[in-house]
């Protein structure tokens, strides 16, 4: 079975993709979220999905939290709007990361739950997990969870498991909505 690293946002985004890729991989999940804020809610986040993730009996990798060089990087594009050009350097940032942890521990493929929110951009983040494949040599599996009911189902898994389910995307501008 090929092991895949997948990066993750949230328990909530993550059961149903999970449910999926385990049918054929080995998967590990990588938390690396430095656009969530407020700290706070990062913690939430993070405990939620440990707390799942030791039931499913899924390893965890956390990534480092700094949310001042998230703030940097998109310095300029804070008014911009949802799947705008401040996701598209969010996505970047947190992908290549993935894609970088993959390659240093030895993974085969790495992927992401963003695609599950009908509020991301599914083209947008495989073309950016496309060119990091590239970039890394290490395989992106390409991916727009929510379809096929994908949504609906990692929210139905939701109210099953009693998830935490936060408000807005992460960051403090997806708040102003």
């Amino acid at each position: 079975m090929k092991k895949i690293l997948l990066h993750s946002c949230c328990a909530p985004c993550s059961a149903h993709v999970i449910q999926e890729l385990s049918k054929e991989y080995k998967v590990t999940l990588f938390y690396f979220n430095p656009n969530i804020f407020p700290e706070e809610e990062y913690q939430k986040r993070l405990a939620e999905a440990k707390n799942y993730l030791k039931k499913i009996e899924i390893d965890l990798i956390e990534g480092e939290y700094n949310h001042d060089l998230w703030l940097e990087k998109i310095k300029g594009y804070e008014n911009e709007p949802e799947r705008g050009k401040r996701c598209q350097i969010c996505y970047q940032m947190r992908l290549a990361k993935t894609a970088s942890k993959a390659k240093e521990l030895g993974f085969d493929v790495f992927c992401s739950t963003l695609s599950i929110s009908p509020h991301k951009d599914a083209e947008m983040i495989n073309k950016i997990g496309s060119g990091l494949s590239e970039e890394h040599k290490i395989e992106y599996l390409e991916s727009d969870w929510k379809k096929q009911e994908g949504f609906k189902k990692t929210c139905d898994i939701s109210r099953e498991e009693r998830f935490y389910r936060q408000e807005y995307c992460g960051c403090e501008f997806s708040m102003r909505k």
